[in-house]
């Protein structure tokens, strides 16, 4: 089920781009103009709207980490904002002083990509706020571009209907000529590597979406070289051009916004249309996820931007358990205490207070312990203690199918504290891939081909990104002990 929640409408123009940040939504417009709202009452900030560009604002995003909000315009530029303060940080000026259709940024905030109608390609340092590299597609504007979850490629879609992969060199890997005819919209990468497809391969790699005037959507699968770019399958319900495309934070769902003016949801492991919403009057032009939170938000040429909440099947149920499972690893001693009182175990609070019982240490109490350490010697509150352990246990792994895969560990199946990128692409617990490096052959856990190096690097998008998924369970259990 998905219910429209919340009308924006305080743009005076089309609405271009939507984007999330943890906290914000963003939207820009023909207008000139670029409006940050708070996700927690849809609220205007003080400082909203943003006024720094002569003309249209055509994109806009904010950086993984937050700190940013990047925006593109018609005057050739991209502008650098602080988001908490409104702030304009830096402007950056398109080499070619074009109009700028489109920027992003790659997942470890240190880069920023963007292209413009001459068909120019910008790669700029964030940090230093400077351009790195630049170069230019072979024919059409660049109004398309994305980072793949690794942050080592990234692709152009242009309006002759072009997709290009690049590295961080700005070197040209390899280009798609007719991807789309009469041109590309969108492209957007899953945030998660995969494997397999419908029909029955094994490929392994990035999965991609794309989307064109050509009224389709159409699934890729890009080679973790960056060096191959096969067509999955293609999405053909809409009946005009698609303007927008987004994955959803797990991978598991795709929204498309279309001038045929409906917006689709879809399964994006089978293709299948979920949902249609159809309440924008006019084109559709943006669509996007929020990070941590079930909406989705679009925009319109009909000037608005919707909020929409997903409510999937059993999802209170899937939720309930979800929260248990990454809870339990991370709970404090005083969410053990809470805890025992919610299941009836009032009298062993200060007992497990005083021996400073965490959640992981809970986990790890056998009937041994409850005796030996803990000194509890009713028989039956010993059983009835380790009965809703096992209860707990056995939750936690009922769950694991709600958790987003991404957080888990290939190898030890965990959530990972300290997520790390191989050479294969893939993140693990950093302790899980030394061990497996150290004492297993040189290859992938994941794909069993060779490492190309030992060398890890810390996945700092996904560490806050789990950080604030455990955060968010931890504020609703807490409402939920309190209700």
């Amino acid at each position: 089920m998905v219910t429209l929640v919340q009308t924006l409408t305080d743009h005076i123009d089309d609405v271009n781009c939507c984007a999330f940040s943890s906290t914000c939504l963003a939207s820009c417009s023909l207008d000139k103009t670029i409006r940050l709202y708070l996700l927690k009452d849809f609220s205007e900030l003080p400082f909203s709207p943003l006024k720094g560009h002569s003309y249209g604002v055509h994109s806009c995003c904010f950086s993984s980490c937050g700190n940013f909000l990047a925006s593109s315009s018609t005057d050739g530029t991209t502008v650098l904002w602080n988001p908490q303060s409104g702030e304009k940080l830096a402007v950056l000026k398109q080499p070619s002083e074009s109009p700028v259709r489109v920027c992003k940024f790659s997942p470890d905030t240190n880069y920023l990509v963007s292209g413009a109608a001459d068909g120019t390609v910008a790669l700029w340092d964030v940090r230093r706020k400077k351009l790195r590299r630049t170069s230019t597609v072979e024919d059409g504007s660049v109004i398309a571009c994305d980072f793949s979850p690794g942050g080592n490629y990234f692709i152009t879609g242009s309006t002759s209907g072009e997709l290009t992969v690049w590295d961080c060199q700005m070197k040209c890997l390899l280009n798609v000529k007719t991807a789309h005819d009469l041109g590309v919209t969108c492209c957007e990468f899953s945030p998660q590597p995969t494997k397999g497809g419908t029909d029955g391969s094994t490929s392994q790699g990035f999965l991609m979406a794309s989307c064109g005037q050509d009224n389709k959507i159409i699934f890729w699968m890009l080679s973790y070289a960056g060096c191959e770019l096969k067509m999955k399958y293609s999405l053909n319900h809409h009946t005009a051009p698609v303007l927008s495309c987004c994955f959803s934070p797990d991978g598991h769902l795709l929204v498309s916004g279309s001038v045929d003016k409906c917006i689709i949801i879809w399964d994006s492991i089978t293709g299948v249309p979920l949902h249609t919403l159809t309440q924008h009057k006019r084109y559709v032009t943006a669509c996007a996820f929020a990070r941590d939170l079930p909406l989705i938000a679009t925009g319109s040429m009909d000037k608005t931007v919707n909020v929409w909440r997903i409510g999937l099947k059993n999802s209170s149920d899937d939720h309930s358990s979800t929260k248990i499972r990454h809870s339990v690893q991370h709970w404090s001693e005083d969410d053990v205490c809470s805890w025992l009182s919610a299941e009836e175990l009032h009298e062993l609070v200060v007992v497990f207070k005083s021996n400073n019982i965490d959640g992981q240490e809970l986990l790890n109490l056998t009937e041994k312990n409850l005796v030996s350490d803990l000194n509890i010697e009713s028989l039956g509150l010993r059983n009835k203690t380790m009965r809703k352990i096992e209860e707990l246990k056995s939750k936690m792994e009922s769950s694991c199918v709600g958790i987003p895969d991404e957080f888990l560990c290939p190898i030890s199946r965990e959530v990972m504290t300290d997520p790390v990128i191989a050479a294969d692409g893939y993140s693990y617990e950093r302790e899980a891939i030394e061990n497996w490096i150290n004492t297993k052959k040189r290859t992938s856990p994941m794909t069993n081909i060779p490492l190309e190096s030992t060398l890890i690097t810390p996945n700092r998008t996904l560490k806050m990104a789990i950080d604030r998924w455990i955060d968010a369970q931890q504020v609703l259990q807490t409402t939920a002990q309190q209700k």
